[in-house]
């Protein structure tokens, strides 16, 4: 890839000037041409426009948990292609060398202002961020370990493909087992935090995803079981403005909070020391 590209500037001299390549970013939502850095130091909240981009897993528990406090649990745990679907493996190792992931998700323990938590973040780059098996029984694992530990658990989920059909009835199997796991955590009396960032959809929102004692979105973010698009096709109707994001669902009792990017580490802590932990 190159490291420089040529951007032509309608100057009256028309000279070709060298920009840096990954110097400029553009906003998805209102295309307004930002400054990378600027952008990052933002959390990939666009300065013009407050939209929030996706980030990745890795970035995000660099954002949420104190730093040289994480500790990832089931790192190695590695999906397989029971089915023999056509492809399926090549979209595996394209994923794990995009994202540096085993799978779609990454699971550990670390601390939020000093209080410890167990964390599971999905990653929307690793195949829409899709639950299959390993998804399952890492999420199962980290809160099997945060019982064991007194811990309470927080969920990160963007997850755009839902179940991972490319596991057929396997990966469907996931939302019972997370949603069981997270039956024990409640009768075990440790609080379980759902946060739900842009996109969140199908077997996830099905599953761990609605099951917070506590669920927090983010501005803006598509929160559904089915799409829009599927919805007005099937019930040939314009849906409301707004359906299915954030602030549509806090309106109407879905979710408890809607929360800035950049405040959310703090209300995070504040949340986990109303619980007592």
């Amino acid at each position: 890839m190159a490291l420089f590209k040529k951007i032509k500037f309608g100057h009256a001299s028309d000279k070709n000037v060298d920009i840096p390549s990954g110097l400029w970013s553009k906003c998805e939502n209102c295309k307004e041409i930002i400054y990378s850095k600027q952008l990052e130091e933002n959390l990939k909240v666009c300065p013009k426009c407050r939209h929030h981009q996706r980030v990745s897993a890795k970035e995000r528990v660099k954002q949420l948990i104190d730093e040289g406090t994480f500790e990832a649990e089931s790192s190695k745990l590695m999906p397989l292609d029971f089915l023999n679907f056509p492809e399926y493996n090549e979209k595996i190792k394209k994923a794990q060398a995009a994202t540096g992931l085993d799978d779609g998700i990454c699971t550990g323990t670390g601390k939020i202002h000093g209080r410890p938590t167990a964390l599971g973040v999905t990653d929307s780059f690793f195949m829409m961020g899709s639950m299959g098996s390993v998804v399952g029984e890492k999420l199962a694992r980290i809160i099997e370990l945060a019982i064991k530990k007194r811990l309470p658990v927080i969920i990160v989920s963007s997850s755009g493909g839902g179940a991972r059909m490319h596991e057929g009835i396997l990966s469907l199997m996931q939302m019972a087992k997370t949603s069981a796991a997270l039956k024990k955590l409640s009768d075990a009396g440790l609080p379980y935090i759902a946060v739900l960032t842009d996109p969140t959809g199908g077997g996830v929102t099905a599953s761990f995803g609605m099951l917070g004692d506590i669920t927090i979105a983010e501005p803006n973010a598509l929160i559904c079981f089915a799409g829009p698009r599927v919805i007005e096709q099937t019930i040939k109707q314009k849906l409301p403005k707004g359906f299915q994001r954030s602030e549509f669902l806090k309106e109407h009792g879905f979710i408890d909070m809607v929360v800035e990017r950049k405040d959310l580490k703090e209300n995070l802590a504040k949340i986990l020391k109303f619980f007592g932990n």
